[in-house]
């Protein structure tokens, strides 16, 4: 699957493109047209070395898009279907693939089908599309009770287990396939999806397009639980999220090199070998990995172990160039408009890792060995029946010289094109990555 050597690009559209924060209906903004602001940014992407974009929701919502008001329509904030055909349509001419945020577990209280319950109550034919008792009542006063997302009264839940509720948001996967020929979807808190309609829609991505893919947002847990032949192709993986950063702030490899050999070693009991899930440092949910790293230094060695490491990477927009954004300070300072692409030495290094991740077998699709694990070094081994590489990173601001029986005496880095003698240890420079392809 085209998926599994991928490298991702994910954008938050409402905020890059500098949209309201809420929306207040006003058709006329769509005459603005700031969705189009990403064509501006493919060239960008493609020289990243990204293969993907995943856009964040971009359809009619309340507020921050995960609020639905009409999945067939363009948020007006944003412009017109369009324009979305018009970006997708670059990207695609570009040889990008693109993936849409499938928000299916609820909807915003502006959603056609519950405007319809608001007005209509009982007697609406809409009401058995979410969980509603009419003995109740929300800090909404609507009259009704109704279950929602974790609590937040503002996302509806929806009866994903109603057969015209599926067959409603099938019907709308189909139209984006039909309209702006997407290659997959994010499925966003895949974790709440009822797994039979999980099961259906997969069945659905087998028939709409070839390798349509699915990408289930997950975050704890036995993630083949909706990760299967009946589920999503993929998920996220915050276990290592988590323990990228940290093992760079605290010091100690040995925290991800567990993770990572927990997920993806070759022992029966690791979880999710010969799995490609979704690795990332940063994302619109979540600290920029600049602001959290307490040694910017590291970013370099960490976007090494990024694309070192097995699963599909994916870069947040304006990370690649070191932005920061603090959660604390609320989701929009993490989702910031930005008018054009820049470029530096992080941007230059990311590109390296991509080209040279792209080209490996071993770094798609290959196996994971830890070979060397210090505090502040990690070396492991992916490998395909073709191809070896060793991915070395030094987290420490000094050189460091490692001895491990690399089983050959030489290599080429596939970041820089050096050749590398492992003959009497091999030296790691001060926060450095390599990609060592072993020559037989």
């Amino acid at each position: 699957m085209w998926y599994n050597e991928a490298v991702v690009y994910q954008i938050y559209p409402l905020g890059l493109c500098g949209a309201p924060l809420q929306n207040d209906g006003d058709t006329a903004q769509s005459e603005q047209h700031r969705l189009l602001r990403v064509l501006d940014w493919v060239e960008h992407i493609r020289d990243l070395g990204a293969t993907c974009v995943l856009f964040n929701p971009l359809f009619e919502s309340d507020a921050h898009g995960y609020d639905t008001r009409d999945y067939t329509k363009v948020d007006c904030r944003l412009g017109t279907n369009e324009d979305l055909k018009k970006v997708v349509d670059a990207l695609h001419q570009a040889g990008i693939r693109v993936l849409l945020d499938g928000v299916f577990n609820h909807v915003g209280r502006g959603f056609w089908a519950f405007r319809d319950v608001q007005e209509k109550k009982w007697d609406s034919p809409y009401k058995d599309w979410f969980h509603i008792s009419f003995d109740g009542n929300t800090n909404y006063n609507d009259g009704f009770w109704y279950e929602a997302w974790e609590g937040c009264n503002e996302l509806v839940k929806l009866n994903l287990q109603n057969p015209a509720v599926k067959q409603y948001l099938f019907d709308v996967v189909r139209g984006w396939v039909r309209d702006y020929d997407i290659d997959g979807l994010r499925l966003d808190v895949a974790y709440c999806l009822d797994l039979g309609f999980l099961a259906e829609l997969r069945s659905l991505a087998n028939e709409v397009k070839p390798e349509f893919v699915l990408v289930g947002e997950t975050l704890h847990g036995d993630y083949n639980r909706w990760m299967n032949d009946h589920a999503c192709h993929s998920v996220t993986n915050y276990e290592c999220y988590k323990g990228l950063y940290s093992s760079f702030n605290t010091g100690n490899m040995h925290e991800i090199s567990y993770s990572l050999n927990r997920q993806f070693g070759s022992e029966p009991w690791c979880l999710y070998t010969g799995k490609h899930l979704l690795s990332f440092v940063d994302n619109h949910d979540v600290t920029r990995v600049a602001t959290i790293l307490t040694d910017k230094a590291c970013l370099r060695p960490l976007y090494g172990l990024l694309f070192g490491m097995p699963g599909v990477p994916a870069i947040y927009y304006g990370s690649e160039w070191g932005i920061e954004g603090d959660k604390k300070n609320g989701d929009p300072t993490l989702r910031p408009a930005i008018e054009k692409p820049e470029e530096n030495e992080l941007t230059q290094w990311i590109s390296l890792l991509a080209q040279a991740r792209t080209s490996s077998p071993a770094l798609c699709n290959g196996s994971y060995r830890n070979v060397l694990v210090q505090p502040k070094q990690l070396i492991f081994e992916r490998r395909t029946d073709e191809e070896r590489v060793l991915v070395a990173i030094n987290a420490d601001g000094a050189p460091y010289v490692a001895h491990f029986d690399a089983g050959c005496g030489m290599a080429m880095d596939l970041i820089t094109g050096e050749p590398h003698d492992f003959g009497g240890g091999s030296e790691l420079p001060p926060y450095s990555c390599a990609f060592w392809k072993m020559e037989r």
